[in-house]
């Protein structure tokens, strides 16, 4: 046997027994502590038909959840990671809102290592670095910038809809995943960095093309996601990085480029860079550099450009198969543009309540992903998993679990929580506390208002121009994709634009 063969051997040995003792060690986790949960199998924990692609992971998550109904929360082997589940709505406020101290931390999807830049990104930062460059970003988002950046985003609808309306006067079946990236790609541009790229004119832009190629995540981007989180150790061994040094130099060049020109030239735009430019001093000395900017812009081109077209598509989906909701949409749509005379404000859009409730119900039956995650700091007494279980001690380093798919389709909060139906959230029937597609409490989405203003204008633009009806590839009813993390149709998203007589 030559050399490296053999080493290659006894190193696969050594990492099988690490993870095996590991396994061993672990697996008892739930047990010590009396909290209700299924045994798991080695390595795979319970994420065995997920990882055979028996099922989607939100699917699985939701079948766990059904089984333990009279539990405050539950165990779950996330492979060799014991999660807390938390199902009690009172207790995922208490731990997300009250003891938000004691619980502030991500569980992070780069290594500080292999991804120095897209580490520094606000998702993946811990403790007060966080707490200080949420403080910094948090005017990017007011209401008052989002309405500044109203016009931008209406001009990137307004592209799509004249790309839409010139290819043909007949009924033609669009890919909506790849139509609505390419909306997405436009707004982050113009409203983060300032660049006005028109992806229907010219769609091999190095924007839309990076976002492609890098950001869908499925395949290869999943797997090294799952050995971030749950192999770490290996994942190091092996050098993985999540998005590599030619998705990192391409935001860096960008912003580099923009805060040398804004500086020389006295340019000031509303948007994410400018209010990093104007923190790089600010009073407590504290400075930003342009790997800080950089991995800022990166998680919110990777949030604008993939997340939320996909949140998108679902919502076009259902407008599309259920006629009845797109008729009361476009109604309101139509008495709008009666209203402003064809030219719909700001104000307008954002006074639309069934635009509101059909977005706020896409939202409710497809949360992009199937749980909301949060690290333990300090340790805490949590009370009883059971009515006649005790109290347990969550210590520093635990994980615990909103599973906010499996609340949204609980039809103890939601009557016939299948049904797409809108008027739940027209009718104010809804429970606040158990309803979170953004999250909840401090560290919930940072940029919510701007995703719900671009699809608020996309939905407006795209129904007073086009009838959606659906098409032989429309999958009636959905199904969703079993090997990605977040949410996802199998077998895409197709519908057909027809153009509106107006």
């Amino acid at each position: 046997m030559e050399s490296s063969t053999l080493l290659l051997t006894i190193l696969t040995v050594i990492i099988c027994l690490y993870y095996f003792v590991l396994n061993k060690f672990k697996s008892s986790y739930f047990e010590r502590l009396n909290i209700p949960h299924l045994r798991p199998i080695p390595l795979l924990g319970n994420m065995a038909p997920f990882a055979f692609r028996r099922i989607s992971h939100m699917e699985l998550l939701q079948k766990m959840y059904n089984l333990f109904p009279d539990a405050k929360f539950f165990g779950l082997y996330d492979f060799l990671t014991p999660v807390i589940v938390i199902r009690d709505p009172d207790l995922i406020s208490m731990i997300a809102i009250k003891q938000f101290d004691n619980f502030c931390d991500h569980s992070g999807f780069t290594n500080k290592t292999f991804d120095p830049i897209a580490n520094k990104n606000l998702f993946d930062l811990l403790g007060d670095d966080w707490r200080e460059m949420r403080k910094l970003l948090s005017p990017s988002f007011t209401s008052n910038k989002i309405k500044m950046m109203f016009g931008l985003i209406c001009q990137c609808a307004e592209n799509l809809v004249n790309f839409v309306t010139t290819q043909s006067e007949a009924a033609k079946t669009y890919d909506m995943k790849d139509l609505l990236s390419k909306y997405t790609n436009d707004t982050v541009a113009t409203c983060a960095f300032g660049i006005d790229v028109d992806s229907f004119k010219h769609p091999n832009n190095e924007f839309f093309l990076l976002g492609k190629e890098s950001f869908n995540f499925d395949g290869w981007l999943v797997f090294k996601f799952l050995m971030q989180r749950n192999f770490p150790r290996l994942a190091k061994l092996f050098k993985l990085r999540m998005f590599g040094p030619k998705v990192e130099n391409f935001f860096k060049d960008i912003v580099a480029t923009t805060v040398k020109i804004r500086d020389e030239q006295g340019i000031i735009r509303p948007d994410v860079i400018q209010l990093m430019i104007e923190s790089r001093n600010n009073d407590n000395g504290r400075e930003y550099d342009i790997n800080e900017m950089t991995a800022q812009a990166f998680v919110f081109f990777l949030a604008g450009y993939n997340a939320i077209s996909t949140a998108m598509c679902f919502m076009m989906h259902e407008i599309g198969v259920n006629s009845d909701i797109q008729k009361k949409l476009r109604e309101e749509i139509d008495d709008v543009l009666r209203q402003t005379n064809g030219k719909p404000t700001y104000e307008a859009i954002n006074c639309m309540k069934y635009l509101d409730a059909v977005i706020n119900e896409s939202l409710r039956l497809y949360p992009i992903g199937p749980f909301l995650d949060r690290k333990c700091v300090k340790e805490t007494k949590l009370p009883s998993a059971t009515p006649n279980g005790e109290p347990i001690t969550v210590k520093p380093g635990d994980s615990v679990w909103f599973p906010y798919y499996c609340l949204h389709r609980d039809p103890k909060y939601y009557p016939h929580p299948d049904k797409f139906d809108p008027d739940r959230f027209f009718n104010g029937d809804v429970n606040n506390s158990v309803y979170m597609p953004f999250g909840i409490g401090p560290r919930m989405c940072i940029g919510n208002r701007f995703a719900l203003m671009q699809a608020k204008v996309l939905l407006f633009y795209l129904l007073w121009r086009c009838n959606l009806e659906p098409d032989i590839k429309t999958r009636i009813p959905m199904v969703l994709k079993k090997e990605v993390l977040l949410m996802m149709a199998d077998g895409g998203f197709w519908l057909k634009l027809r153009v509106r007589k107006l």
